[in-house]
């Protein structure tokens, strides 16, 4: 069975991020697993001994919490499966215990959208999540109310990865969609080069993949001799200027992620999340 995971805490960040894949999933036909996780947790209650142990207030609230989510879903989208999980403790090491045991096509994260993921709702491990994982993550903004498909982005530097990257988005947003290459020309080299690269590397989406609306922008090596935090907003003004959907990012060590991390470009990318984004998971050598 194809499932998302949703992290909830049951603010409006999480309940657009449930909004937002149950529209995928009434399309794909995705089973859809919420789960919360009470990461404050404190042994005030479960350590109390008698006959009568205290329980903590937080877990009647969360289930009523749940309890209205899972009927508003029942009411908007009645074609969509849905499950609840709760969990104490760590929210990343749940999400890693959750997604190591069981099979998801992404976790579904909402974020705050301009202020990114530095204000999402769990915290600081977001980032941690979006590197380490081993399931792909989406990253949705509060401004991505309506799931929309028709123009996708995958930052592009020629790599194997990018191609499994592409891959492991088929399950959420298929192959009907406008493709976007974007590539930074790092090392100056001449265009008519890269155009050829182009030419071949559309050809192998195409043919491995299924894709055959593939469009592609060569961004020049003067993007990078401005300081380090102009150039995520150079990128995020490309993924505006052509009205694209989604983003795909590649966590490979060749990638253009990896390259970006280490200038901390792409973290500053992360933290201003416009656009819904999808990291693809960490491939393991």
């Amino acid at each position: 069975m194809s499932k998302l995971l949703i992290p909830i805490d049951f603010s409006e960040n999480s309940d657009n991020a449930v909004h937002y894949s149950c529209q995928i999933a009434q399309q794909t036909g995705q089973e859809i697993d919420l789960i919360h996780v009470f990461s404050s947790h404190s042994n005030t209650y479960a350590n109390i001994k008698g006959e009568t142990p205290l329980k903590d207030p937080r877990v009647p609230e969360a289930e009523q919490n749940m309890a209205n989510i899972l009927d508003q879903i029942k009411q908007n989208f009645p074609e969509v499966k849905v499950n609840s999980i709760f969990k104490d403790g760590n929210l990343y090491d749940e999400i890693k215990g959750v997604t190591s045991s069981t099979a998801y096509d992404a976790v579904v994260m909402g974020t705050e959208g301009a202020s990114g993921l530095e204000a999402v709702f769990i915290g600081s491990n977001t980032y941690d999540t979006i590197l380490n994982t081993t399931t792909p993550v989406l990253a949705v903004p509060a401004t991505a109310t309506e799931y929309k498909k028709d123009n996708v982005a995958l930052l592009c530097n020629f790599k194997e990865a990018e191609l499994t990257a592409l891959e492991q988005a088929i399950p959420l947003f298929k192959t009907d969609y406008q493709l976007v290459l974007i590539h930074v020309n790092t090392d100056d080299k001449p265009i008519k080069d890269i155009d050829i690269k182009f030419k071949e590397w559309i050809n192998r989406i195409e043919s491995q993949l299924g894709i055959s609306d593939i469009s592609y922008i060569i961004k020049p090596q003067t993007l990078f001799m401005r300081q380090k935090e102009t150039v995520a907003q150079a990128i995020t003004s490309v993924l505006l200027d052509e009205q694209i959907d989604v983003l795909i990012l590649t966590k490979s060590k060749k990638s253009v992620f990896r390259q970006l991390t280490e200038t901390n470009v792409i973290k500053k990318m992360a933290f201003n999340i416009q656009i819904p984004t999808f990291f693809a998971r960490v491939l393991i050598a």
